[in-house]
């Protein structure tokens, strides 16, 4: 099979919204090519050496223990400066196969258009001889492929479709794909041999395929390894945006995983943690002569010093609580203490709260540094992740042991809510019934997907609508104080009920780009600043321009996971939000026209509105 240049893609975007499985396009030259990322295997063929031994490994210890991986790798760089790293890249496969000649309509397989060496454009042989100077007229993929919900991709049955006369049956070659009409009914494909014509009208409707056999289980992100699939396939959109939702789990590094002495040892972790325990001073002895030695020079600890860190470390490990990472980062913010100094990966420094949100907020908190790694385990399509239990598409073949991510650091504010105002509004049963509506919501969309009795294994309560909704709400009020564009800002929720009670957001830069590391956020965290941008944050959503429909839940019709809530009031960029921008309602913070005590923070809005 040819190798050509397909074209660059941000190392973040390799881990995420372009990872392994996703549909891509590029240009090359006048050509537009569409491709989907192959699998992890290629990372380990194209970029050696494999696994963790790779320089561009990284570790994260929480989130390793959470996830069972020994580690994580950056999405490769070549140095195009090198010729050894030349010829290097990340594979992607053609995607769809059937291409459309734009000037004559014609679609097909590959091998019915023209190609040449280098070049991973086609063109119409036809079009071209008729094209001035016959310049080439290159094809463009097909618009529509199958998917299903456990993420497989085929091609989409054209000759099925168009249902030919029994002489034509089984025929290879050129089919017409021609608009006749607005929309998608006047969308018409036709056979040139037997002249069957049919309109791609419902093609998107699950209906429509509900009668077709089951999904063939198709992975061309895998090398063509199919697998058994009991879904229906569904014809989408090649672009569309539920073809692709990326499912990341993330951690914060935090005390003691954050500290000099964890980055200085990196790499020989593994190593000092497969020595039984009375051996691994002498261990480190050894090692001190060649690869150790400049981690202790650096460190300034001796052999026996570096083996009890070590020792105290892995028991710590053998500790840790990973079913909820963010209990430990809670714990970080709420515990009154400040973390500077040495730690060059986290640094809080704990901030008084103005008088004037003392009734609604308890703990004020600037993140100085955060680092944060973002790890894929896997995606989905059709349907966003709801559910951390839900089943998703694999990224390899066979468990590598280690999974992609990257590393982003910057800054934030952490905000507690109080303990006594939130437990007192939590209990009004309009607000109660608001949350139940959702969840039940939830619980009925997981049945209609799930059919083993299994319920989600989350609950939308009301403490997490309003945490949820005020963290987009304070966001949206961040971008016009601090200068940051809206995608720079993201969430960080900490919303729980029973012994781990929290109830605190973070909202944080940690951005792959230089707006994570400007300084302006924190420094909005000073009491007399962050009281400005909390009252204005909630005054903000005392009205919305499309009011009254979106404060009587009128404009959130169409999604069952949302109350009060659209575009134009606390729906933020996908990259900012935790939850694909659902559980949101606008009134657990203002309340509704009919219901002002539905608004946690309504006292506020009556105190500045006299």
């Amino acid at each position: 099979m040819a190798r050509n240049s397909l074209g660059d893609l941000r190392r973040s975007a390799a881990a995420a919204l372009f990872g392994p499985g996703a549909i891509i396009d590029f240009r090359a030259g006048k050509a537009t090519i569409s491709a989907v990322a192959a699998g992890l295997e290629q990372w380990d063929s194209n970029f050696p050496p494999a696994g963790m031994l790779h320089p561009q490994a990284i570790r994260e210890e929480r989130l390793q223990r959470k996830l069972n991986v020994k580690g994580f790798r950056l999405p490769p760089v070549r140095d195009p400066s090198n010729d050894r790293d030349a010829e290097r890249a990340l594979v992607a496969v053609r995607f769809p196969h059937w291409l459309q000649c734009p000037q004559c309509d014609r679609i097909g397989e590959p091998d019915l258009w023209l190609e040449e060496a280098g070049n991973p454009g086609r063109w119409c042989q036809q079009c071209t001889q008729k094209a001035p100077g016959r310049q080439k007229v290159y094809t463009v993929p097909v618009r529509f492929v199958m998917a299903c919900e456990s993420g497989h991709l085929d091609e989409f049955p054209w000759h099925y479709w168009v249902n030919h006369e029994d002489s034509c049956r089984g025929r290879r070659g050129f089919l017409m794909l021609r608009s006749e009409g607005p929309g998608i009914a006047g969308l018409i494909l036709t056979c040139p041999v037997c002249n069957r014509r049919k309109s791609m009208d419902r093609i998107f409707s699950a209906e429509t395929w509900s009668r077709s056999p089951d999904c063939p289980g198709k992975r061309p992100w895998l090398g063509g390894n199919h697998e058994a699939c009991n879904h229906k396939p569904r014809a989408v959109q090649r672009g569309a945006s539920n073809l692709y939702f990326p499912i990341v789990e993330s951690a914060l590094s935090i005390p003691p995983w954050s500290d000099r002495l964890q980055e200085a040892i990196g790499v020989y972790w593994d190593s000092l943690e497969s020595v039984e325990a009375e051996d691994r001073a002498t261990h480190i002895r050894i090692l001190a002569t060649s690869v150790l030695g400049p981690v202790l020079q650096e460190l300034n600890l001796s052999p026996e010093q570096l083996a009890l860190e070590v020792n105290r470390r892995l028991s710590n490990q053998q500790q840790m609580d990973v079913t909820d990472l963010r209990v430990e980062e809670y714990r970080q913010f709420t515990s009154e203490v400040p973390v500077e100094g040495l730690d060059r990966e986290f640094e809080i420094r704990p901030q008084p709260v103005p008088d004037s949100l003392t009734p609604w907020f308890s703990r004020l908190v600037k993140a100085v540094r955060l680092r944060e790694v973002r790890a894929m385990t896997g995606f989905t399509r059709i349907q966003p992740p709801g559910d951390p239990s839900a089943p998703s598409a694999r990224l390899s073949i066979t468990d590598l042991g280690w999974l992609p991510a990257i590393e982003v650091r910057g800054e934030g504010i952490f905000l507690e809510f109080d303990a006594t105002a939130l437990e007192k509004w939590e209990q009004i049963q309009a607000v109660r019934d608001r949350a139940s509506k959702i969840n039940n919501n939830l619980i009925a969309e997981w049945e209609s997907r799930h059919d083993d009795g299994t319920l989600p294994s989350r609950t939308i309560t009301p403490r997490f609508l309003l945490i949820h909704t005020f963290a987009h709400a304070l966001m949206r009020q961040m971008t016009l104080d601090c200068g940051y564009s809206s995608t720079a800002l993201r969430e960080r929720l900490y919303a729980a009920d029973g012994s781990s009670a929290m109830a605190g957001v973070l909202i944080f830069t940690a951005s792959t780009d230089d707006d994570g590391t400007l300084g302006g956020l924190q420094r909005q965290g000073a009491p007399e600043r962050i009281e400005r941008t909390v009252l204005s944050a909630v005054q903000s959503q005392e009205w919305c321009s499309s009011d009254p429909l979106c404060i009587e839940d009128m404009m959130s019709d169409t999604d069952p996971f949302l109350h009060a809530a659209c575009h134009s009031c606390v729906l933020a960029p996908e990259t900012s939000c935790e939850e694909f921008n659902r559980f949101l309602d606008r009134a657990t913070l203002v309340g509704s026209p009919g219901l002002p005590e539905l608004g946690f923070f309504s006292q506020m809005l009556k105190r500045t509105s006299l």
